[in-house]
């Protein structure tokens, strides 16, 4: 379940990375799963490192904008 939430968080970054339609990020994300259970627990922690450092770079970019104004 862990891997599936993840696989979502992937496909949702890959989604706003194009800004296009989620048909590409839920499709990428479908494949991330896939690769994550091969890789046990590695590919648990590269996913949701991925996820993660895509959300606080986010996050920092946000506030600086808030700062500027």
């Amino acid at each position: 379940m862990i891997g599936r939430i993840i696989g979502a968080l992937v496909g949702r970054e890959v989604s706003r990375r194009d800004g296009n339609s989620g048909l590409k990020g839920a499709a990428l994300g479908a494949l991330a799963v896939g690769g994550m259970r091969r890789l046990g627990p590695l590919g648990l922690l590269l996913g949701g490192g991925y996820a993660a450092k895509k959300a606080y770079d986010r996050h920092k970019a946000n506030k600086a904008l808030d700062t500027r104004i």
